[in-house]
């Protein structure tokens, strides 16, 4: 972070970074550029190059000053406060200070977290009592939180039938990545994981184009080989549905559509229940838009289930 001047624009002095105290508003929990995303529509066409130039290079293009992350979006100083005054901060030192946090815990671990516990003597209170505390909570957040735009964008991807869908996710994510399979193979059929094995992630990679769509799963910690599986699909036309957490991957800046999850848990690891929960959702909303579609898919399959077995 020393390559950063976090200190606003040279020779201004912090203050001209300020918005009037009846501008400063305490924004929403939720990472930076969630709110982003769920203010966009809000927004005019020089604040939204803004928040596009963000996310396109996130968080680092937050990180400069003023004058650097204008010149990326191509729109004067002014035009970056009146956005982030938009996004409820009071100011660009707010702002970045808000980036920075959000920097250490995007970089949070599971030993981290544990060691974490122990200093503070642990989790005393037993798992169950945690578990009942934290995950009702983060599942009905993530659906509040999550813009219902983003949830019909996605249902209209998955519900395009002339769009091929393959799934991808992470060491953990990936169980969440084959869950969806399953249901769309069931709903709408064109659906598959990508595999693991070189000759055949080639094989199926190969001919990638734009009748496809790619639904990743990434979160924190981010896996390398995700972005650069997005880059190189998207570079060929395909399109990119993604799940990720409220800090986002930076998958996000090249997906066109992003369902964010929060990760609290009873235990040191991130939680995939709030995820889980909206995958659900997302299935339901998808039936919904196939109709009978679905209903004639889901028929078809259960006969053939009967004929070839399996369940």
């Amino acid at each position: 972070m020393s390559t950063f001047d976090l200190a606003g624009e040279p020779g201004t002095g912090a203050g001209s970074e300020h918005l009037p105290d009846d501008a400063a508003v305490e924004p929403p929990a939720v990472g930076v550029a969630a709110l982003v995303r769920q203010r966009l529509g809000e927004c005019s066409p020089a604040e939204r190059r803004v928040a596009r130039a963000l996310l396109a290079s996130y968080p680092a293009a937050g990180l400069g000053t003023v004058a650097s992350l204008a010149e990326r979006a191509e729109v004067s100083g002014p035009t970056v406060l009146r956005f982030l005054s938009r996004l409820g901060f009071g100011g660009y030192p707010e702002f970045q200070r808000a980036l920075r946090d959000e920097l250490t815990e995007r970089e949070t671990s599971p030993l981290t977290a544990y060691r974490a516990a122990e200093r503070t003597g642990g989790r005393p209170e037993g798992a169950l009592p945690r578990a009942a505390a934290s995950l009702p909570e983060a599942v009905a957040g993530t659906l509040a939180e999550l813009p219902q735009g983003e949830l019909d964008a996605a249902v209209r991807l998955l519900a395009d039938q002339q769009l091929r869908v393959t799934a991808v996710g992470g060491r953990f994510s990936g169980l969440l990545a084959h869950y969806l399979v399953l249901h769309l193979m069931q709903v709408r059929g064109g659906s598959r994981l990508l595999p693991s094995t070189p000759v055949e992630r080639t094989d199926m990679l190969v001919d990638v184009g734009r009748r496809d769509l790619f639904v990743l799963f990434d979160f924190r910690r981010y896996e390398e080989p995700t972005l650069a599986l997005a880059r190189e699909v998207t570079a060929r036309g395909a399109r990119v549905l993604l799940f990720t957490d409220r800090w986002l991957s930076p998958v996000a800046g090249l997906a066109e559509v992003v369902l964010p999850s929060r990760v609290e848990s009873p235990s040191p690891y991130d939680s995939f229940v709030p995820t889980l929960a909206l995958v659900e959702t997302l299935v339901a909303a998808l039936i919904d838009r196939l109709g009978p579609v679905a209903g004639k898919r889901l028929k078809a399959m259960e006969q053939a289930q009967q004929t070839y077995g399996g369940s």
